[in-house]
């Protein structure tokens, strides 16, 4: 039986599937995403979902859903499903469903009476945007034909579409299809069968469609779809149709072999480790020749903290090398123009934000663990020299260096941490001043610099890393001076006389780098107090359910989880962090505990979005997950954390 499979129990429960998500994307920026019983219940959701530069830098949707149904002997059997409003739902075609399975494709089998339709669904990768829909008569005593009904948006993620007399509700004949254009400036939708079927012209709007997952977050979740008919073929025992909607007219005829051709390329996910592999390789997105990381689906774009936390797991650990290397091909050209103070040229966003830098010497860093240091120097040496040397000379406008070593960061007004929450403009967690995981990664970012400048570089470099060396040693003392409280914890941040006792996640930053400050038993007993306070099965809290403000639920309008965003929900991308730390604390009589961790993950891939880990969770049991389907920085995280298990297995 596959990884990933459901049966007609699990499908027809919508108590249980209607939540449960799936996201193909296509690494050109487009995606299909929906839920396994084919009924929408976000904004974002949709069967071709696309940029459109010509309008904006948003997605739009353009094919919402595709009604299916199956007629037999004059009976009709609509295996499609609609949320109205006031919770009705229409036409219940889930309990039609038998199984879900997702190898390679996603793959649905319905019975219906004695016929037994399969349906896959794959998103082209190369050619432009292109979904390809293919149902097989599996069975059936008797000539079976099925009609299916296009449901069509045409708007922003972030829009709703509803009746009205601008639209336009034509349609083009064009080869064994048609095409639309609801509104001017969009991309012309064509819609194609690889073999002759007749289309029925309708013209109607389906009104009131409610998507509950909007009402959850506090947001308006009505819309109105438009329907321009239906296609309609009748189909043997053995016969298949394929379906397709492009932006490009497709060659009918050879709809068929495309769609072979692409689930020839795909790879299995038939493990908890194969199915986050998939999921690094979603967000990765093709663009004018350059390769970016989105931060997540559905809303995110690339941004440059995520990209540089996220990059080492979603690439190194899984053995892409040369994808490593392309994606900082793109990111250092915005580091090189943020220091040269130059527009940013790449579409990265967030490239100002004070520890950005730090992060990305740390993702080098990791490079130099993978391909050894030697390789990292002679690719990345310079870069790394010339973000310390702009950070240690003062060019960022919002990083000090102090006389005791350490950066100083001004965040009274302006978030500018992850955690970067606000409301009425000003952070909700105004960490301001020495911030504990900046400076880690400071003096993690010195030691590596002299060490690689110490085995590596010239003369004149070797003295420039006795000097790096000289200012790590300043800045570790001052980090332990400065942060560690007589609790034997790390302060969140320190601001002159103001020290903030909050016990926050960002301290394990202290304890978990290849360069810690901290001796052993100051790491462990910050680790202990982690572990104790901040541990959950899905992630670190971002606050202590001791610590005042402590908000563990991510629920209500944006505004209400604005101020919990940050107060105590559950964050897994922390996790590979933290079992960083506790490796190196307690070596392989942590190995146990550690497994044990991972499990906790493994249910996930069956909940939200299937096989990738969501946003963020709930700081409290039952932990729910919240927030974005798939997070870059989550799903890093967690394959960082496999691979450093393996690691302390194969050396034992």
């Amino acid at each position: 039986m596959p990884y990933l499979h459901f049966d007609k129990t699990q499908m027809t429960n919508l108590q249980d599937s209607l939540f449960k998500e799936l996201l193909i994307t296509n690494r050109q920026g487009a995606y299909c995403s929906t839920t396994l019983v084919g009924c929408n219940i976000r904004k974002y959701h949709g069967l071709l979902v696309v940029p459109a530069p010509e309008i904006d830098d948003e997605r739009h949707v353009l094919l919402s859903s595709l009604d299916e149904t199956v007629i037999q002997h004059g009976a009709e059997f609509n295996l499609a499903l609609h949320r109205y409003q006031g919770g009705h739902y229409s036409p219940n075609g889930h309990k039609y469903i038998s199984a879900f399975t997702w190898d390679k494709v996603p793959t649905w089998t319905y019975r219906i009476g004695g016929v037994t339709l399969q349906k896959e669904i794959v998103f082209r990768r190369k050619g432009g945007y292109q979904l390809l829909v293919r149902y097989t008569v599996v069975d059936a005593h008797s000539l079976t034909t099925l009609r299916l009904r296009p449901m069509l948006s045409f708007r922003s993620v972030r829009h709703w579409t509803h009746q009205n007399n601008v639209a336009d509700t034509g349609y083009e004949p064009i080869d064994q299809g048609i095409r639309v254009k609801m509104y001017a400036g969009y991309p012309d939708l064509f819609m194609q069968t690889n073999r002759p079927a007749a289309f029925v012209y309708e013209g109607d709007w389906y009104r009131g469609l409610e998507y509950p997952k909007e009402a959850e977050r506090g947001y308006y979740d009505v819309e109105d779809a438009f329907v321009p008919g239906y296609f309609e073929v009748s189909l043997k025992k053995g016969e298949s149709i394929v379906f397709s909607a492009a932006t490009a007219e497709a060659k009918a005829t050879k709809l068929e072999m495309s769609m072979e051709a692409e689930k020839v390329g795909r790879d299995s996910r038939d493990s908890f480790f194969h199915c986050l592999v998939n999921a690094a390789h979603q967000f990765r997105v093709e663009k004018d020749d350059e390769l970016y990381m989105l931060a997540g689906f559905h809303w995110f774009k690339a941004r440059a903290r995520d990209t540089f936390v996220s990059l080492p797991g979603l690439t190194l650990s899984i053995g892409e090398k040369d994808r490593f290397e392309q994606y900082m091909a793109t990111a250092e050209k915005a580091v090189c123009d943020f220091i040269a103070a130059r527009p940013i040229s790449v579409d990265i966003a967030e490239m100002e934000q004070p520890d950005v830098l730090l992060w990305a010497v740390w993702c080098l860093q990791q490079y130099g663990k993978f391909v050894g240091r030697k390789e990292c120097y002679e690719r990345y040496g310079d870069l790394v020299a010339q973000m310390v040397d702009y950070i240690w000379e003062g060019g960022h406008p919002n990083l000090f260096v102090h006389n005791n070593g350490l950066l100083y960061t001004n965040g009274r007004d302006v978030p500018v941490t992850w955690m970067n929450s606000t409301a009425g403009g000003r952070p909700i967690v105004p960490r301001t001043g020495y911030i504990v995981e900046f400076n880690a990664l400071w003096y993690n970012a010195l030691k590596f610099y002299e060490q690689l400048l110490s085995e590596y570089g010239t003369e004149a470099q070797k003295v420039k890393a006795r000097q790096a060396g000289k200012d790590a040693e300043r800045v570790g003392q001052s980090f332990r001076e400065t942060f560690l409280n007589e609790y034997g914890y790390l302060f969140d941040y320190v601001d002159g006389q103001m020290a903030d006792w909050s016990v926050r996640p960002n301290q394990l930053l202290g304890i978990a780098l290849d360069f810690c400050p901290l001796g052993l038993k100051e790491r462990k007993s910050v680790l202990d107090t982690c572990t104790k306070e901040l541990v959950t099965p899905k992630g670190i809290r971002s606050l202590s359910p001791k610590s005042g403000g402590y908000t563990p639920l991510y629920t209500g309008p944006q505004t209400q989880r604005d101020q919990a965003y940050h107060q105590g929900t559950a964050w897994p991308w922390l996790t590979g962090f933290y079992l960083e730390a506790y490796l190196r604390v307690y070596k392989m009589s942590g190995v146990n505990y550690i497994e044990r961790q991972l499990i906790g993950f493994e249910e996930e891939l069956f909940y939200h979005s299937l096989g990738t880990i969501p946003e963020l969770f709930d700081g409290n049991p039952p932990f729910h997950g919240r927030g974005a389907v798939s997070l870059a920085m989550n799903v890093s995280g967690i394959l960082r954390a496999i691979r450093m298990l393996e690691k302390y297995q194969r050396e034992e």
